[in-house]
Formats: structure tokens, sequence, C-alpha cells
């Protein structure tokens, strides 16, 4: 079986998972493809394969060399995003894709004119979906690269190597994938996560990441008889928002700059529920940024009463950048030489965003994030290109075979 074989297989599966879940994983059907990729690495010969009742799934390639040298691993997550449906996903290949318009289906185009990252791909394969779902390239695309580069090893024993371990999890996607790994089976002494976008990118720099649900408690009353004594959450809401900076969300920012993101809103007369990420690179400012929406509920309570509106917030993640620099850039630099060697250009930049690695490396894990070539994440205009793919599996292979000659 070839990465793309193995990879459009992985798409079958529907692992969304679900923001207001409380149970391990979010879903029960993340647990169907678990169980099915813990059958794929015991097939495949790797080694330990297990399954833990929360679907986390842990496998080791055996060293090949008698020689001691560093556990590394490997990590990717099975679930796909809440934003956008992964059932019954449609994957079609666009071969030698031509710099044009994408039809997906009537109506709904995947355009270089939107989309310009598409120009960087011109005259490779590109997956695509039907413009209905999503892809699942974010992460399944790392599944394929990490499974397809530990079956290239292992077939391939005069590449000597340490021994190597793999890990996948369900609820990344909620920022929960984390909070279940075991770092001390895992064994490792760094890791990385093939969770990256474009071909090249390397990340050892997320935001530092914050949720907000804010609360309101209203008064209904008959409309006609409400003079004095209504409160209308629905209106305090829309007031909440209006508090927040215009300037400071996703769609006005780039780069490292942070914002607050409204990302769900349940409201009615008696009572309404705001539900906000809150994202900063810098860390002071991320505290000033979680101190401002509590402000902002102190503010309406002045107006309208103690107890109207309740803020709860709840740190995420941290910026993993404080674990990598400075005592650990040596993972960074093999990943550097790996890419280069494998006739890959580098883009390091920070992550508009987080991956499991940034939580892993405050529980003692190093582990910056490794492109996995998906681009569009989240949407049905993602798209993968197979080449970005096997480049992927190349550089993991790489790293491996560079950790076996590394001197601490």
């Amino acid at each position: 079986m070839n990465i793309t074989e193995r990879f459009l297989n992985y798409t079958k599966f529907d692992t969304q998972s679900a923001e207001e879940s409380q149970t391990v994983p979010s879903t029960p059907k993340q647990l169907v493809f678990a169980k099915y990729l813990k059958e794929e690495l015991e097939r495949e010969g790797l080694q330990e394969v297990e399954m833990d009742d929360k679907g986390y799934i842990y496998a080791t390639l055996a060293a090949n060399m008698k020689d001691s040298v560093p556990t590394i691993g490997f990590i990717s997550h099975y679930d796909t995003s809440p934003d956008c449906s992964g059932a019954d996903i449609k994957p079609r290949i666009v071969a030698q894709y031509d710099g044009g318009d994408i039809t997906l289906s009537e109506g709904i185009v995947l355009s270089p004119k939107k989309f310009p990252e598409l120009l960087g791909h011109v005259g490779e394969d590109l997956i695509v979906t039907d413009g209905h779902t999503l892809l699942g390239a974010d992460d399944k695309a790392g599944i394929a690269e990490i499974v397809q580069a530990m079956v290239w090893l292992k077939e391939h024993p005069e590449v000597k190597h340490g021994k190597i371990r793999v890990a996948f999890n369900p609820d990344e996607e909620i920022g929960m994938g984390a909070h279940h790994f075991d770092v001390e089976k895992f064994g490792c002494q760094w890791a990385y996560t093939m969770d990256g976008g474009d071909v090249g990118e390397l990340e050892y720099e997320n935001f530092n990441a914050a949720s907000a649900k804010i609360n309101i408690k209203g008064v209904s009353v008959h409309p006609g008889y409400a003079k004095g004594k209504m409160v209308n959450a629905n209106a305090l809401a829309a007031e909440f928002a209006a508090l927040l900076p215009a300037d400071e969300t996703p769609e006005t920012t780039e780069g490292y700059e942070g914002f607050y993101h409204l990302i769900g809103m349940q409201t009615s007369t008696e009572q309404g529920r705001l539900s906000y990420i809150i994202r900063d690179h810098d860390r002071q400012k991320f505290e000033s940024r979680k101190r401002f929406i509590k402000a902002c509920a102190d503010k309406m309570n002045e107006k309208y009463g103690e107890g109207t509106v309740v803020a709860d917030v709840n740190d995420q993640y941290y910026n993993m950048k404080e674990k990598i620099e400075p005592d650990n850039m040596h993972v960074i630099d093999l990943v550097l030489r790996a890419m280069q060697e494998v006739g890959v250009a580098p883009k390091v930049r920070p992550i508009r965003g987080g991956t499991d690695g940034a939580q892993l490396s405050f529980k003692g894990l190093p582990c910056p994030n490794i492109f996995a070539g998906g681009i569009n994440f989240h949407g049905p205009f993602e798209f993968v290109p197979i080449q970005s793919m096997e480049k992927a599996m190349q550089v993991v292979i790489k790293i491996c075979e560079l950790t076996a000659g590394y001197n601490d």
C-alpha cells in the first residue's frame, strides 16, 4: 500500500470531534477509526501496539542498531474539525494540476484567485474534496506519513535507526488531544507532531490559548408590561460582543498578532451564552486579554446588577517556545538538516493556532510541529498534494536516520 492509498482509506472514516461533549473521546465514532488503526499497525509489524480506553494509540518500531541513541517519537491526531462535516468524504485526485480553477461540484470552485497557495503546486497531483465536506488531511495526512515512514524503515534495514515510538490521539481539534496523553508511557526524549500545513513548514512557536464562556442571566417578562422589569439577554449578548475591539479578530490579524474570536452564541430573552477563544503569542499580552474579558463582564454587572454576566475563562495551552529555547534547539536543528537533505526548503514560522505538541512540551516532552502537507484545513476547499505527503514521509525517515548519529 502506498501513501496515497493509505490516506484515501483513512478518509472513509468520519472522526469529527465535538466541542461540548464531556466524553473521551468526544465522539464514539473516533474509536471506530482508532481500532482500525491499531489493527493496521499490528498488520504492518510494529511492536508494543496498544490502545487505551480513551482511544490513545501507542506503538514501537524497534531499533535496528546496537548503539544507544535517543528514543524519539512521531505523533498525529485522528479527529477532524467540528467546523465542517467529515462524513461521506468523496476525495478526488487532480493529476498534474495546471494552475487553473478546479470545479469540486456544481457551483463550488477551488480557485487560485481565492486560494493562491494552489499556484505553489502546479504540476503536482492534488487530492481535493467534492465541495461538501472537509478532506481530513488535518491530520490523517500526518498519520499516513508516519505509518508509511515506519513501513519503509522496516523494509529497509540498511538504514540504521534507534527505537522509534509513534502515537495517535483523538480530540486535538477541540484542544483536548494531549490531556490524556501518557508521556511516561510514550518514553521519548523528544518528539514531533506531523500536523503542520504546506510543505516545508516547521513550527515551534504557537499561541497561548484560553477559552471564555460568557453566561448572561436575563429576566423574561411579557413585552407589553416589560418596562423597568425585562432584562433582555439577547441585547446584553450583543452589547458584550461590542465591547471587544473590532480590529482584534481572526479576520483582521496576522503573524504574531493576537485576537478574540467569537465561536458561538446561544441566546434568548431569559439567558445567553457566548463562547470565545483568546489567543496571543506574547504571554503578557495573553494575560492582559484574559483580564480584559473579565473587566468587560464587570462593566456589564455595574450597569445591570451583580451576577448578570459571568465570565468563565480557562487556559488551554501555552507557547511551546518557552520549552524549546534555549535548551532543546537540537530538536529543531535535526529537522532543519533532515529537510535540507531531502530537498525541502524549511519555512520556520509561528503557528497561528496550536498543536498537541504545545501541551506535550509543557508536560516535559519537547515536541515541535512539522508540515503534513494539507492546505485550507477545516473546510470544503481543503486539499493536499500527494508530493507533499511523500516529502513529509521522507523527512520523518531522515530524522530517524540522523538521530541514529546524534551525540548529546
